[in-house]
């Protein structure tokens, strides 16, 4: 086995008391003295501060840059705006979902977020195939401050972080450097992300820490927040055989890449997925609320009916939510089967319990617009 990364953070985790864990390549926190399900109600009424340094993050130069990128993600990235960012998808020829990523406008070239896992395989993919020039950021950590006091703590240190709105992204000077920050994350909260230099990292983590609001936050407790809100984790509820209208993100398809739009098609597997936003997708991913107090975790299977011998469908994610005080699930059924309120069962440890299709996200997001 290949030895474990550790984030510029490691050091500042253990002596915080996480509980490592291996995840994507790292050893990550997964949870913290107070456990998974404070630190997830922490985050809701106050801020929690995570560690994501080891996700990808690129920078793409060039005059074309964004018309390159949009050769291989069906998002309209001509139209970004500078100073703003866009959620977005590779797609590869099949259709299927090669990676999600955050794309951010920053006036003179496109910066990008991937995914830890994929990170090694997605820059080779963009040299691949883009025209332009493709650099990963070696030298900076990522940070993410998520939660409703998430813009009274980052506004303590850096004024401006105030004005930002949804998706908003800039260079903000600081005690800690120059930070790149963006308003956004991956809880259903009004938070940020921020991509500080890793010689002042843990200087910047420790003054974040240093207010009464904020707490750290481990990989068990980014799951259950970002499936209370209806966030897709890649390799769980979306990959290489999933196309964007199965999973429920025709949102990440702009407008000017749709049918009849200014750029329509252009991006790998778009006869099929266009197809799909036309007349549909055969399965579909909702939400799922189990009866009872026990989650439906990934790889249960969902039948029709309790004596049905065929699955229909599987859960990809599922966990307790602590905010909706339930457990809940994510996954994929039949288009035909995908309206809320459709009963169906799943099987856990070989007994067929009830379950309903419900409405995603299971809990409103709270981002400032």
């Amino acid at each position: 086995m290949p030895e474990l990364e550790r984030t510029i953070l490691d050091a500042l985790h253990r002596d915080l008391g996480a509980r490592m864990v291996p995840f994507a390549g790292y050893e990550m926190p997964v949870q913290y003295a107070a456990g998974v399900m404070k630190e997830h109600l922490h985050t809701r009424a106050r801020a929690g501060l995570f560690d994501v340094s080891h996700m990808g993050q690129v920078i793409l130069r060039g005059d074309d840059a964004a018309k390159a990128l949009e050769t291989l993600v069906p998002a309209d990235i001509c139209g970004l705006k500078p100073g703003r960012q866009r959620y977005g998808v590779f797609t590869n020829a099949e259709g299927g979902i090669v990676d999600d990523l955050m794309i951010a406008h920053r006036g003179d070239h496109l910066f990008v977020v991937v995914n830890a896992a994929c990170k090694a395989g997605d820059i080779a993919h963009m040299r691949a195939h883009l025209d332009c020039s493709v650099e990963p950021v070696e030298d900076r950590a990522l940070l993410a401050l998520q939660g409703p006091d998430a813009e009274a703590v980052l506004g303590a240190l850096v004024p401006e972080a105030a004005t930002m709105r949804f998706m908003d992204v800039r260079t903000a000077d600081s005690d800690f450097g120059a930070l790149w920050i963006s308003r956004s994350g991956y809880t259903g909260e009004d938070g940020y992300e921020i991509s500080v230099q890793n010689g002042r990292a843990i200087a910047f983590a420790q003054a974040l820490l240093a207010d009464g609001r904020v707490a750290p936050i481990g990989l068990g407790a980014r799951d259950s927040l970002r499936l209370e809100a209806g966030l897709c984790l890649y390799g769980n509820d979306i990959d290489a055989e999933t196309t964007p209208v199965e999973a429920a993100l025709e949102f990440s398809i702009g407008k000017a890449r749709r049918t009849g739009g200014a750029r329509a098609g252009g991006f790998p597997g778009a006869e099929r997925i266009l197809r799909e936003m036309e007349t549909g997708a055969p399965r579909r991913r909702v939400g799922l609320l189990p009866e009872g107090r026990a989650p439906m975790r990934a790889g249960t299977c969902l039948y029709e009916t309790e004596t049905a011998e065929t699955p229909v469908g599987t859960v990809t994610s599922g966990a307790y939510g602590p905010s909706v005080e339930r457990p809940i699930s994510m996954g994929y059924v039949p288009t035909t089967m995908a309206a809320p309120g459709t009963a169906l069962f799943g099987e856990v440890r070989g007994r067929r319990l009830p379950v309903t299709v419900a409405e995603l996200p299971f809990r409103p997001s709270t981002y400032k617009r």
